[in-house]
């Protein structure tokens, strides 16, 4: 009986995945709008974060507090990727169908332009797997989100390709072989996340604490 008490391990998993089900819907339902998916974003990783941590409490209630107290960057940050995130999409459709349709020089342009291209949207991705889970965390500029973000992915490459897996992962299981595995969807993905995103967003924001300190002292001298 042990087993199946509620501080076993295998109980707290059972309870986490409830509680990414649950978490994956308020995000599904809240980024319906599509222009408040940036919102939802930063409201799940709020929760998830605190989760991975152990201070959870109202679920609810925490993730539509983080929803409206974030809302206007999260969404400002969101038409910014989202936007940013078309361009990069039509150019890598438009760069490929003329790469095809081309030879020669022009064609050898074309795919190194591709290629170019290609490196962009891994960085676009890179800063979206960190921008709203920092967003949930610190406040800061609409800028400094976003190069902070893309620092951060850098400097703690092996989390990024953690980050990438899970979401990829999840991704193939959802399409290729157990479509309803769709209710975990982004809730395990975020939440997963968080157990590798919590160390690295503690450490940074410790770190810049750090140096803002010492960068006072210096003045006052």
């Amino acid at each position: 009986m042990k087993f199946f008490s509620y501080e076993s391990k295998f109980s707290q998993l059972l309870l986490k995945l409830c509680y990414a089900c649950y978490l994956n819907l308020l995000w599904f339902v809240c980024s319906l709008p599509i222009v408040t998916m940036g919102a939802a974003t930063t409201a799940l990783y709020y929760v998830t974060l605190k989760i991975a941590e152990n201070r959870e409490g109202d679920i609810t209630q925490q993730f539509f507090q983080a929803f409206r107290a974030n809302f206007r960057q999260a969404t400002q940050l969101w038409l910014v990727l989202l936007a940013l995130g078309g361009v990069l999409g039509t150019d890598i459709y438009v760069l490929r169908h003329l790469a095809a349709t081309t030879t020669g020089l022009p064609a050898a342009l074309l795919t190194l332009a591709l290629a170019l291209v290609i490196v962009a949207c891994v960085v676009y991705t890179l800063v979206l797997l960190y921008v709203f889970a920092l967003l949930a965390r610190v406040e800061n500029t609409n800028v400094a989100m976003l190069r902070n973000s893309l620092l951060m992915s850098l400097r703690y490459l092996s989390c990024s390709i953690c980050l990438v897996a899970i979401h990829g992962a999840m991704a193939i299981v959802v399409i290729r072989f157990f479509t309803p595995a769709l209710v975990l969807g982004e809730g395990v993905c975020a939440l997963v996340g968080s157990y590798l995103l919590s160390p690295v967003i503690r450490l940074c924001t410790r770190e810049e604490g750090d140096m803002a300190e010492f960068t006072a002292n210096r003045a006052e001298r």
